[in-house]
């Protein structure tokens, strides 16, 4: 792990495989680095000569060997005397919320084929707001980087426009601030608020399901917004065909416009989100400990962040080696913190929680009906969840076969996709262990 001095002494190094000594000292021995801020390396040359000969002659070296460093592509930002005195003001005020950080934004957020279709989606709607893909409604299971893609929506159109009302709200939000307005007298704020806005962001929509009367204002306030041109993006944990309680005047209006789901990232994809995330700290990943920690965590991008967070914890504040080890460290603390890995341990907990089962009951040879129920959902919530294999699952149940572990998951997507209230009792179960402190 290096500091940001250290990566600025390997570019320069990776310099002089093109450049000769006398260049490098000729042209960078008044620049010094600055920060690195996401997927940006700041510079500081006081000599504006200097300066603009760097920007115009040796940028796309410096960014080459970034790339090279990071395997992601970055930018190079080069401040003079005033850019930095402005750059080091700014950062006495930092943005008051994670939409105007430049944290969740497009250009931090790793594109995979498990979530091509919606970045495309959510960069077109950031593009021309109100004209394509209205509503677009962005599914998938906690932890993928839904929430990101709003921020980064967000982010776009408010560099365009600082006027522009956006407003971002969580699905159980609403529900509170509408139970409120009628509580306290004034829907007609609560209207305001809502259908005045420019841009509508809702994160987790499916909390609205089954509550009648918040449905019935969403309806309004949606087609309030949607006839207006206005845009409107949902998230949720399933499509709107899997909410067994959601309205149906709603359903139709979430399909209107595009559709597009987010699924647990590939494992290049993961060691790519490892490595922009280091990246975005001010450190190298190696590839060998990227590819460890990805083989680790399988099925959420947030824990995959989290871990990245905790080892550089452990490098700047205990100043240890980051080694498997250190890994092992990180996802041991983890998983006593609110940013919990999820095995099959927990998996099977919250079944029996759920159906009010006791383990053995679901690991054992009981034939009840619901102890076949439960075991055939965690068999597939464990395949699905971790990086188990088959045979690696039919262990966990007592030594059962590869067969009897893939009938299981087959019996259980094909009930989901014939009864939705099944499906709904599934995606409960999964919102929970993803929820799990």
């Amino acid at each position: 792990m290096q500091s940001v001095s250290d990566i600025w002494s390997m570019i320069l190094a990776r310099l002089r495989e093109d450049l000769s000594e006398t260049t490098i000292k000729t042209w960078f021995d008044e620049t010094t680095v600055v920060a690195l801020e996401g997927n940006n390396l700041i510079l500081h040359c006081p000599n504006s000569f200097k300066r603009s000969n760097i920007q115009d002659r040796f940028l796309p070296n410096i960014e080459a060997g970034l790339k090279d460093i990071f395997s992601a592509d970055m930018t190079v930002r080069l401040l003079d005397d005033d850019g930095l005195k402005r750059y080091q003001s700014n950062e006495a005020e930092k943005p008051t919320s994670l939409m105007e950080s430049g944290e969740f934004t497009f250009d931090t957020f790793v594109i995979g084929p498990s979530n091509r279709l919606a970045c495309s989606a959510a960069r077109a709607v950031a593009d021309a707001p109100g004209q394509h893909y209205n509503p677009l409604f962005i599914y998938g299971d906690s932890g993928l980087g839904k929430t990101h893609l709003l921020y980064a929506i967000a982010h776009v159109i408010r560099e365009k426009n600082r006027q522009s009302k956006i407003l971002y709200i969580k699905g159980d939000e609403f529900i509170n601030d509408f139970i409120e307005s009628v509580r306290s007298g004034k829907a007609g704020d609560f209207r305001t608020k809502y259908r005045e806005a420019d841009l509508m962001l809702v994160d987790d929509i499916q909390f609205v399901a089954g509550k009648v009367e918040t449905q019935n204002e969403f309806f309004h306030t949606f087609n309030t917004l949607y006839e207006s041109k206005k845009q409107i993006v949902l998230t949720s944990d399933r499509p709107p065909h899997e909410m067994a309680q959601l309205d149906d005047r709603l359903r139709t209006r979430f399909e209107w416009g595009l559709m597009a789901d987010v699924q647990p990232p590939v494992l290049e994809t993961r060691v790519a989100i490892l490595k922009n995330k280091a990246a975005q700290l001010g450190f190298i990943l190696s590839d060998e400990i990227a590819n460890y920690i990805a083989s680790k965590i399988t099925a959420n991008v947030r824990q995959l962040e989290g871990t990245v967070k905790k080892i550089k914890a452990f490098k700047d504040l205990d100043g240890v080696e980051v080694n498997t080890a250190t890994v092992d460290r990180a996802l041991q603390d983890m998983s006593r913190s609110s940013e919990f890995i999820i095995t099959p341990d927990s998996i099977i907990k919250e079944i029996c929680r759920y159906f009010r089962l006791e383990e053995e009951q679901i690991k054992g040879q009981s034939r009840s009906r619901d102890s076949l129920n439960a075991r055939q959902i965690a068999m597939y919530l464990i395949r699905r969840m971790t990086s188990l294999s088959l045979d690696e699952t039919g262990k966990v149940f007592g030594g059962r076969d590869h067969s009897t572990v893939l009938n299981s998951i087959n019996k259980v997507e094909k009930k989901m996709k014939s009864d939705p209230t099944y499906a709904e009792t599934v995606k409960a179960i999964i919102t929970n262990i993803n929820s799990t402190k």
